[in-house]
Formats: C-alpha cells, structure tokens, sequence
C-alpha cells in the first residue's frame, strides 16, 4: 500500500465466479497515477485484440481516484472502464455522487469484472467479505427503486452503482448509476454491464486511506475552499439570455475565468448557462441544422436558470464537493422528488429537440435516470429520428403512428419510452443515431450527429473549436468534458507551466478559428491536464477555478510525498493519452474516423444566428493535435518513438 492508493485491485469473474486480490506495484501508481490512468494500464494489457465489447472478454472497471477519500476537496469522481460497445473504442464514463470513496474503503483502487453470470447478479463487498449475491429480484427494476431494495437488504448504509432496464436491455446508449439517478452515462459501458448480468456493485467498507502529509492536505484545502466560499451577487435568471446575446453580438471577448462561472454553478448549477448558450452560438439547435433565430428567447424562456431554482427543495453535494452544483427539485410531474436536470439534459431534450416543453424535461430527466440511458445520446438519437421524419425517411407507419415533429412533447416522450423497453420503433433507435442510420440507409446518416459513433454533446465547436477537435481527436470521442478553448483559459495552466502559451484578458473571436500550433499545444495540453485529474478523481468543475486556485498537483505531492513538478505530473498525462490510443488502435480503431459529423464543424454553414458562416478547420486541427503528442499526424497513431519515450 502506498500513500494515497490502496496498492489492490479485485477481479472477478463471473463465468466460473472466482475473485481475487492482485497487488498493484508502486511503479504503476507513478506512472498511470490511478483512476482512469491505472484502467488503461490493466486493459490495454489484458483485452485482446477484438473482443466483442458485450461478450465475456470484454472488462468492466470500477474506478477510484488518488486523491480520493484523503481530504482533498472535489475528490469524489468514480469511474467505469472498458471497450466501449457503441464506438468500439476504449471507453469511459464518469460521474460524481457517493461510490468513489466506497471502492478504496473495501480496499481497492478499482473493481474489474469478466465474464458472464448465468443469472442476474450483484456483488457485494462488506469489510474484508467479497460474495456474488443473486439479483433476480431486482432485474427489471429501475435504478432508483433497486438501489432502495439494495441498500436495505445489506444494512441500510451500502454505497450501491447499478443499471437500469436500459442497460438489461443492451441498450449501446446505456450508462451506470449512483446515488438516486446520478449517472456515468457515456460509451455505452451500462451495456456491458447487462451483456454481463451484473445488476449492481454493491460496496460497505471501513478501511482508512493513507495519505503523506494529512496537514498540508489541510491546508491547501482551507486555502482553496475560501475562492469556492466567495459568491458575490450575481444577475438575476432572467438576464442570462441577454448576457449571451451580447456575447454574440461583440467582435471581442474576455478571457472566461473559472471564478465567474464557479458563480454560476454555486447560485443554480450547470443549468445557470442554458439560455446564455443558446444565444451565444455554444447550444446547438434543432439537429444542429438551427440556432438562436429558431429558438428565441419566447421560447427558450421555459429553460431560464430561475425556473430550476424555484423547484429546488435542497442543493445537493457530492462526495468531498465545497460547491453543490447539484440539487434536489420537486415537481408536479409523475415523480414527487428528482435530481435537478444538468445543462446538457435539458439542451438535448429541449433546443435541440425544439422542445419547450419544461415539464416533459423533467419528466424525461428522471425517466432517463431511472432507466438508465444518456440524456445525451438519448435527446441526439430523437432530434435525429425528427430530422428523419421530417425529410419522409421515416414516415408514421415506421414511428408506431407517432408524428415525430419538432417540439412536439408528447411524441418526444412517447419515443423514448419505447427506446428504454426496445418497443416497435425504439428497439431500432435504442443503439443510438448511428446504428440506426446504418440499419435505415436512405443517406441518413449524413442526419447523425456524433463522432465515432458517440452522439455530440451540447457544446457546438461552431462557436468554440476546441469542442470540434476533442470530440474527433479524444480516444474516447463524442466527449465534452476533456477539452475546448474556454476549459484553457479556465484551467489557466500557463500559471504554473511557463512553457505553455498564455491568454489575453481580451482577444478577437475570430481568432479562436485560426487552426495552428499555438491552439494543438493548448489542445494537447487540455488532454493531458484532463487525464491526471481524471487519475486523481478530482472533479472537472472545481479544477476549471484555476491551477493557482485549485492546487492539483500540490494535493497530489501532498497526499503521494512524491514531490514532483506540474511538467512531470503532465508527462504522466500524455502517457495515459498514448496509452488509450494505443489501445484504439490495438482494436482496429482508425483515428481519422472518429472526426465528427460535418455538419457540426460547419460544411456547410450556417446561414443564420450566431455561428452564421462559420466554418472550423477540423483536419488541419487534428493533424496539428497528433503531432504535439509525437503520433503520426496524418492517421493519429502513436508511433514507436512516442511509446518509448514515454516508457509504454
């Protein structure tokens, strides 16, 4: 055991139901750190080439962070791992909640599972005592409900993640859930999970973390907990829709920094940011064939930030999190109590599906949740099912005589429902746009947004192309939370890395478009900052305050006494990111593939609102972007000189 880390993984398999203890050697932790770093190590090595993603080769991983459960602040993401069967490629999903402490409390860094149960299982893990309990009596069950049934049946004080009929049902746009519908939604990995009848992980653990230095953790915390405390008033919800407008409307822009939208996120969550986006160009509208013109602000109104703030009964914190972005809101709807909906909930099941209806998207919300299936792929597949009925594609006898129009709720509703229960039209649907496109032909997947296969999320690199490349170039592709260039200037790395490029507080938008080297290094720069927090658990949202603010690789040192610089910390980074990659193309995985969909990078462009006419050098970027991690930037491989120098 080393400072930090719990020095131990479990394996299970749940063919022949054997479990084991493997002992993780130091010099792993010091090269992959944990989290997501130490599950690229341990599945590049042991999933063969080819596996069939929902077959028992395949590996599902469990993940803590470093930093987790030592006192470090934000520390309480968790991870899920493994071949992502919706892309194909390696996969990964994470989420906040209460299960990331849970894992390193039974002992472990991380719990892997191979195999396929014969029956529906769980495992359960109680100081020391590992066992596959049966499941039957909660397969089928949601995921709110069956962790209620879990949690009492093993004591009342279990940490349980689990998936909904969504996952059973193999659904390849299924997530893992936690804490009452908190989701790791993205890869398809609740898929594998059902492919392998393992309905929950269910963890009761006591086992202290050891950490180097706990006083220096303290210290550095309190140092950092009084920017996270300081909320100066702000406008009133309402006024967002013309903060965005006039964000659109001037040739210049500032600088963002993370203090202002730690603001936001402290006084109404993600959602403080749904009309703003709209009106600035960072939403995508209608399939992303719209804009701010086909959703105004008369209609963009019902998602105003004010709205979920007057349904919020209690804020709601995960692990180890100062800020409380989250919430618990009660509605008049079908479920008295839900999670407030995030900002990318209600853009994919609302502007993009034209649907304004904010009743529905709570409801859908919490459908989603409980079934768990992404909101995201789930509000991109049914704008793209719209598009496709708009364009006679589909026509009513293919919806089950649903009239799949723009806005229309009920239609909206109906749909999804039947893509949880794979019924009629949604069993063609429940794999995502992609697959569906495939399987309809007629040119329709020109009508699919994703990249990789992984529906786009909603951030529209149109307005800032740092979306547009890390949605093409990431190996886990479709994501938004890795990079762009407004997380660079929030990350403000160059604060504590000279080399790295710096950022004026004001500079012309046209500029974030020029396609150079500047923007590769500070693209490049994101992926790896983003793979150590993501080794370290940390949450994207606290570290966006800024690497003087946030002291990341100070708690890291702290915590490990490893006493290195934030260069080495990054190099570390970059070997994580060659590693996944590696991975991708260890699995038949062409790079280049994985850029997204055209239309979304402008070809062509739009003709209105405010991406009007804009185009982004999508190929000259990635190119760039592959060459600053020394991969051949014409397919995005690493070569044998980059593995060798980063030791792999």
């Amino acid at each position: 055991m080393g400072k930090g880390y719990m020095g131990k993984i479990l394996m299970v398999d749940l063919t022949s139901q054997e479990i084991h203890e493997e002992v993780i050697p130091d010099e792993v932790y010091r090269k992959y750190l944990s989290g997501t770093g130490l599950a690229a190590y341990i599945l590049y090595n042991r999933i063969a080439a080819g596996t069939d993603p929902l077959g028992p080769d395949n590996i599902l991983g469990f993940m803590s962070g470093l930093l987790t459960g030592t006192g470090v602040l934000f520390a309480g993401r968790w991870m899920v791992v493994g071949k992502s069967p919706l892309t194909g490629c390696w996969g990964d999903a994470n989420c906040g909640g209460n299960f990331s402490p849970a894992i390193k409390r039974c002992g472990y860094d991380g719990i892997f599972f191979s195999g396929i149960s014969e029956k529906p299982v769980y495992l359960y893990i109680n100081n020391g005592r590992v066992e596959i309990r049966d499941a039957s009596h909660v397969w089928g069950k949601d995921a709110v409900e069956a962790e209620k049934m879990l949690i009492q049946e093993t004591g009342g004080h279990s940490r349980v993640a689990l998936i909904g009929p969504s996952g059973e049902n193999l659904s390849l746009i299924s997530g893992i859930c936690n804490d009452r519908g908190r989701m790791a939604a993205r890869s398809g990995l609740g898929a594998v999970m059902g492919s392998k009848k393992l309905k929950a992980v269910v963890l009761d653990g006591a086992k202290r973390i050891p950490v180097h230095d706990r006083d220096e953790i303290k210290k550095l915390s309190q140092k950092c907990n009084k920017w996270v405390q300081f909320q100066p008033p702000f406008l009133p919800g309402s006024m967002m829709a013309w903060v965005g407008a006039l964000m659109r409307f001037f040739p210049t822009q500032p600088a963002l920094d993370g203090m202002l939208y730690k603001t936001l996120l402290r006084k109404w969550g993600t959602v403080s940011t749904n009309q703003m986006s709209i009106e600035m160009g960072d939403a995508p509208i209608k399939n992303w064939m719209g804009s701010n013109v086909d959703f105004d602000p008369g209609k963009s109104i019902t998602t105003n930030s004010d709205v979920f703030k007057e349904c919020e009964i209690v804020k709601y914190h995960c692990y180890a999190c100062p800020l409380g972005c989250g919430g618990i809101c009660s509605t008049k709807g079908t479920y008295a109590e839900t999670h407030k909906p995030e900002y990318e909930s209600v853009l994919a099941l609302g502007g993009l599906c034209m649907n304004n209806d904010i009743d529905s998207i709570f409801y859908l919300n919490e459908l989603l949740n409980r079934a768990g299936m992404d909101t995201i792929s789930a509000g991109g597949t049914v704008a793209f099912a719209i598009e496709c009925y708009e364009r006679g594609i589909l026509t009513k006898e293919d919806t089950d005589g649903l009239e799949l129009t723009w806005g229309n709720s009920n239609a909206i509703v109906e749909f999804i429902r039947k893509m949880i229960k794979r019924e009629g039209i949604g069993d063609l649907f429940a794999d995502g746009s992609k697959r569906a496109a495939q399987k309809i032909g007629k040119g329709s997947l020109r009508y699919a947004m994703q990249s990789g296969g992984q529906e786009l999320p909603m951030h529209d690199g149109r307005n800032d192309p740092g979306f547009a490349l890390h949605y093409s170039v990431e190996p886990t592709p479709g994501r938004h939370t890795t990079g762009a260039q407004m997380y660079y200037e929030m990350f403000q790395l160059w604060k504590v890395i000279k080399k790295l490029p710096g950022i004026w507080p004001l500079y012309f938008k046209g500029s974030k478009y020029d396609a150079n080297e500047t923007k590769a290094v500070m693209g490049a720069a994101c992926s790896k900052f983003m793979n150590v927090i993501n080794g370290a658990g940390l949450c994207m949202f606290g570290t966006l305050l800024g690497a003087k603010r946030i002291p990341t690789f100070d708690w890291i040192n702290a915590t490990t006494g490893w006493h290195r610089t934030p260069e080495e910390y990054m190099e570390i980074g970059e070997r994580i990111q060659t590693l996944k990659q590696s991975f991708n193309i260890k699995h038949g995985i062409e790079p280049k593939d994985n850029r997204l969909s055209e239309r979304a990078f402008g070809k062509p462009p739009l003709e209105e609102g405010a991406n009007e006419g804009r185009t982004v050098d999508i190929d000259t970027m990635m190119g760039d972007y592959w060459k600053q991690f020394g991969w051949d930037e014409k397919t995005g491989k690493p070569t044998a000189e980059a593995m060798s120098r980063l030791g792999i």
